[in-house]
């Protein structure tokens, strides 16, 4: 029987409610597992691991159920104060000069009323979304023109003040905020929009617009933006360029390194780099953006982007289907690509132990049976009658075929967006669980699951959870691990196994994230000596003194 002939299009809590379906399969024996003991041997707790992730249920239940109201997207409130970043890695200051009574003076002339000095309000700009780094600056300017962070930029290479340039500081890797007392300097104040294309699509904003408002903007006149972020109600455009940010749609629109046309940077001089052409082909020479998309701050501070916007699909659908092993995730992601084609917008993956923090944590509810793991699909188009038969057609194949065991989809943007919350809000899930240990790979997607496994096993009791998400459209694992406070013996225990586990299959140890300051030391797994000798060599051509978000991203080339 089709799927189209057993679906009820009405007023649903799902928008599109598929009716319960009761498909009968052949039984068979759940494989029994037991929690490893340390008398086991490394293989033998990788097998039992693979089995637990692989039980099948004896039947296939398709039903709508609801779901949890999304909270707002907040950080974990710790009870402690963060230890210093240069205290619990034994970092030790470069020869910056101070913050003087001249300095504030100066800066005070430059932006009156952007210079801020009171300690509480400097607090949440000196700790990261993770509450895992804290430095300890005594400086926050709040710059709103390009002019300003020029004239900023050129007196504090002058000083030689070292200056972090900070968006909406939702950074994972250390890469926000300061290691010391740099300066910060925020782009908040720089959030409007220049100009907008109606006929090529083409936006030119400063850099501290949020990307969310940015999606508003462009909703209202039915174009979006080329990416989506879970932080995307706090993250601005410009800290996007300059980590490379990924996020949930790379697979349907590309990365940034293709949408960004233009890009307007203060070099640490205080020079200003015009390269705002909004023009899609461009021969000329040295295509100059790209050395600062992914440079995380390190070579110029980003203050203006021109980036080309998709429109706006007239119809979405969001399935969120259960399966029974990471193999079927694999086998249904080759036939969803195969029978949705140009309408696949989105692939996400996320284990069980995911859903449990999200469900336990942030009181949100599964609208599926329990399974092993669960999958988001979600389609993009111009006619909601051909990508809904297009999606039907998909069911009906993975439901018959047993790689889906339960699901439910949704068309309407309520509770679209309440569906993607289940998968945006694990980050947030995983800070109420304890101190996060974060890892951003990028693998061959057969290999994903496996790094999770191996980890989960070498880890045992030692760590909290251990789980894996993410973007298997693009190949990209999130993978974490949670823990009750930070340890140096478990983080010794965790790193380099996952760098060497993720050079082993000519995989990346940051997909999307960035290096920051926690991962600046491992790039060697992911890049030879000479591509790092060459970009410290960029680095020194364009910030001699070292000064943009000094400890970050590269080795010292000392």
């Amino acid at each position: 029987m089709a799927v189209s002939s057993l679906v009820q299009c009405h007023v649903g809590w799902c928008g599109l409610t598929l009716q319960r379906w009761q498909m009968n399969c052949q039984n068979r024996t759940l494989a029994a597992w037991t929690s490893a003991t340390a008398q086991w041997t490394y293989k033998q707790n990788r097998h039992a691991e693979q089995l637990r992730m692989s039980k099948v249920r004896p039947s296939i239940l398709w039903r709508a159920g609801p779901l949890g109201r999304r909270a707002l997207h907040t950080s974990f409130a710790s009870s402690q104060e963060v230890m210093l970043t240069s205290e619990r890695y034994g970092v030790q200051r470069l020869p910056f000069s101070h913050v003087s009574d001249s300095d504030l003076a100066f800066f005070e002339r430059i932006i009156p009323g952007g210079v801020i000095t009171d300690p509480e309000e400097l607090k949440p700009f000196n700790v990261d979304w993770l509450q895992s780094v804290r430095g300890s600056s005594k400086l926050l300017l709040r710059p709103q023109t390009t002019a300003e962070v020029s004239e900023i930029l050129r007196y504090s290479n002058e000083r030689n003040l070292a200056v972090n340039p900070q968006g909406g500081n939702t950074g994972l890797v250390g890469g926000s905020v300061p290691v010391f007392d740099e300066i910060i300097l925020s782009t908040a104040l720089m959030n409007q929009v220049i100009s907008f294309d109606s006929v090529s699509g083409i936006l030119v904003c400063q850099a501290g617009c949020i990307l969310e408002n940015l999606n508003r903007y462009l909703e209202e006149l039915d174009f979006i933006m080329p990416l989506d972020l879970g932080a995307k109600g706090s993250c601005h455009i410009g800290g996007n360029v300059a980590t490379n940010a990924g996020g949930l749609r790379l697979l349907r629109y590309g990365s940034l390194r293709g949408t960004v046309l233009g890009l307007e940077v203060v070099l640490a001089n205080g020079s200003v780099l015009n390269c705002l052409a909004s023009l899609r082909k461009d021969n000329t020479g040295y295509d100059l953006k790209q050395l600062f998309i992914g440079s995380e701050g390190t070579l110029g501070v980003i203050t203006a982007v021109c980036i080309l916007c998709p429109r706006k699909p007239m119809a979405v659908n969001l399935a969120f289907l259960g399966c029974q092993s990471f193999s079927q995730i694999l086998e249904t992601f080759t036939t969803c690509k195969r029978m949705l084609g140009e309408i696949l917008s989105a692939y996400e993956f996320m284990d069980d132990r995911c859903m449990k923090l999200v469900v336990s944590h942030l009181k949100l509810s599964n609208p599926v049976t329990e399974s092993p793991f669960f999958i988001l699909i979600e389609t993009s188009g111009s006619n909601s009658t051909h990508d809904q038969e297009k999606l039907n057609n998909f069911l009906e194949c993975v439901m018959a075929s047993g790689l889906v065991t339960d699901g439910t989809v949704a068309t309407d943007d309520k509770k679209i967006k309440t569906l993607w919350a289940l998968r945006e809000r694990i980050t947030e899930a995983l800070t109420y669980d304890g101190y996060v240990f974060k890892y951003d790979i990028s693998l061959p997607v057969e290999k994903l699951y496996d790094l999770v496994i191996d980890t989960r096993v070498r880890l045992g009791r030692s760590a909290k959870n251990v789980v894996g998400y993410g973007h298997l459209g693009d190949g990209n694992l999130h993978l974490n691990i949670t823990a009750e406070s930070y340890s140096h013996s478990l983080l010794d225990a965790i790193e380099p196994f996952v760098y060497e586990w993720t050079a082993k299959y000519s995989g990346s140890i940051s997909a999307e994230h960035g290096l920051g300051f926690k991962k600046k030391h491992y790039i060697q797994y992911s890049k030879p000596w000479e591509a790092v000798l060459l970009m410290q060599q960029f680095k020194a051509m364009l910030d001699p003194k070292g000064i943009l978000n000094p400890y970050k991203t590269l080795p010292s080339s000392s």
